[in-house]
């Protein structure tokens, strides 16, 4: 039989025949099969098609025996620790199918992460608050993770009953921080919104590499700028005082760590639950009396301080709002189109192929029906119909988010048979369809091309060769016009921000970077790339739809297609271990 799934563990439960035919004779149901014969003839039976199994994991080093012998509390006490060990198994698989592998040229080396990461230059920070794992710790704690090392940094011991008190048994947290002048350094004012990308790309890794392993995520977004900064640690550094303009010199504190957010890691299927964030906060104000360990490298002798970054960052800051609720729905699958079009890959597989092609050949066309299913796995609500305006999203990975969908994409379709090149519109968000009618040039025909999915939101707008305007539009990148298609996220902006307060604003963009991970991800599941675009003309998107004030703005660029491979360039495994200078 195939299951289509290898187990990590197989546990078998070694009981002598005497003791299970004992056993079967004492249940008393009442079967006139539980005699001792037909009992002897069902175990030989059981024993033929099971033994073999046991021998096939065994030669693969997965079986633990346990001494079937005893009450049920001893036997128990057998299983635990294999269990113990296996939490640490999983939790450093989870962890590295969320960060990095190493490429090489020539004799120069550099990280890829696994999530997306302008300039791979990691400005996203990785924290860790878990209960007592047995093989790594004796008590719950919160760590920095290293991603060199794969390890993680003890910050701080913190209560032992601080996670169950609050989240489902078996929960852990992950949280993210930004230094902005990681990106800054490079790219100046931008740096604030490539770090806010750089954070949904990573939210999406989570979530992604969670359900991988059985286990589902979603944000504490109840929580306030002060509770996350307790909760990483982070408010033990020295403060950074914002300067009235833009300078230049030895600023040292310009490199603090920005907590964004925390998310919490449970197991699949606990069914709903409910945070008390009011609670959650009071037990968090407790950490500032914590023993945090550690201080953090500094990166560069001499700063230049864009004024702007930090000023932004300082509005938003999101106070706790204690009356958000936490919803764990259903999930929803996504739905599938044309199946056959994915590579034979699993999803780890997938996760660390992600690479951000640097050139597209100009060449590769895609299918029809591979583009309606790259795009139907961007859709939030799944395979649940069409037709209905949806709120919540409820697939993977935009489900770790308690807010609708407010991010839309306008794409410039290039190569895909069966499509005439042009102009297209995906709605992500049935409810912002008529605003965005009312919004757009009024020629844009927004009907849906031919053979497209009923519950695809998919909208022609124009035909036409837009392959020069995308490459213009995109900072004259010919990455944008030598893919099958690009792509700018529009966002539902003013409104989201009045309704909702301008604390979203870094938060739409870490709606776009989860999007541009899963676009990563079924790319290169199909065999080929693509690569977020963070430098474009924003006004002139917005010209070109028609667009006029800030009811919907352009936040990121995406582009699809076969990518040129350098030859140069060889991919070597993250971690080849101690014997190896990697």
């Amino acid at each position: 039989m195939q299951i289509g799934a290898e187990p990590n563990i197989v546990l078998f439960f070694d009981c002598p025949e005497e003791e299970m035919v004992k056993r079967v004779l004492s249940r008393n149901q009442g079967r006139v099969d539980d005699n001792i014969d037909t009992i002897k003839k069902r175990l030989k039976v059981f024993e033929s098609l099971n033994l073999p199994v046991i021998n096939y994991y065994s030669e693969k080093g997965k079986v633990h025996k346990i001494n079937a012998v005893g009450t049920e509390e001893e036997i128990f006490e057998q299983v635990r620790p294999v269990f113990a060990a296996y939490e640490g198994h999983c939790l450093s698989g989870h962890i590295m199918d969320d960060l990095e592998i190493e490429e090489s040229e020539e004799t120069w080396t550099w990280e890829i992460g696994v999530y997306y990461s302008f300039g791979d230059l990691f400005g996203t920070i990785f924290y860790l608050g878990t209960y007592v794992i047995a093989s790594l710790s004796d008590s719950s704690f919160v760590a920095h993770y290293a991603p060199k090392e794969h390890s993680l940094e003890l910050r701080s011991e913190i209560p032992s009953d601080f996670l169950p008190k609050f989240f489902p048994k078996g929960s852990f947290l992950v949280g993210f921080s930004s230094i902005f002048w990681r990106e800054a350094w490079k790219y100046g004012e931008r740096a604030f919104r490539y770090c806010n990308h750089d954070v949904g790309h990573a939210i999406a890794a989570v979530s992604i590499a969670a359900a991988g392993l059985g286990w589902d995520v979603k944000l504490l977004d109840g929580l306030g700028y002060s509770d996350l900064e307790k909760l990483m640690g982070l408010g033990c550094f020295p403060k950074f005082e914002i300067p009235s303009r833009s300078v230049k010199g030895k600023i040292p504190e310009i490199e603090f760590e920005h907590p964004d957010c925390v998310l919490v890691v449970f197991p699949n299927g606990v069914g709903k639950f409910d945070v008390d964030y009011k609670g959650l906060s009071s037990a968090i104000s407790e950490f500032s009396k914590l023993e945090w360990k550690g201080k953090p490298n500094s990166l560069s002798k001499e700063h230049v301080c864009w004024d702007i970054i930090y000023r932004t960052a300082e509005t938003v800051k999101k106070p706790r709002t204690v009356g958000d609720r936490f919803f764990v729905d259903p999930f929803q699958s996504s739905t599938l189109f044309s199946e056959g079009v994915y590579k034979d890959l699993t999803i780890r597989q997938v996760v660390r192929k992600r690479r951000s092609a640097v050139d597209m050949d100009g060449v590769h066309v895609m299918e029809r029906e591979t583009f309606y299913q790259i795009l139907l796995h961007c859709l939030p609500w799944g395979a649940q119909g069409g037709g209905e305006k949806q709120g919540r999203p409820l697939t993977l990975p935009f489900r770790v988010l308690p807010w609708d969908p407010q991010v839309h994409a306008v794409l410039f379709v290039h190569k895909v048979t069966g499509l005439p090149k042009g102009l297209y519109f995906l709605v992500r968000n049935e409810n912002h369809f008529d605003d965005l009618k009312r919004a757009t040039r009024s020629d844009f025909e927004w009907e849906k091309p031919e053979g497209c999915p009923a519950h695809l939101h998919l909208y022609r707008l124009s035909r036409g060769d837009y392959q020069q305007l995308s490459k213009r539009l995109s900072c004259h990148q010919d990455i944008a016009s030598d893919g099958c298609f690009s792509l700018g996220m529009v966002a539902h902006f003013e409104q989201t921000l009045r309704d909702k307060n301008v604390w979203m604003y870094p938060r739409l963009f870490w709606e776009t970077g989860i999007l541009g991970q899963v676009l990563y991800l079924e790319a290169h599941a199909i065999g080929i790339s693509a690569t977020g675009i963070g430098c474009y003309f924003d006004d002139a998107v917005h010209e070109v739809l028609g667009l006029r004030g800030s009811k919907f703005q352009s936040l990121y660029h995406f582009t699809v297609g076969s990518p040129v491979l350098d030859k140069r360039i060889m991919s070597l495994p993250a971690y080849p271990g101690p014997d190896i200078n990697a």
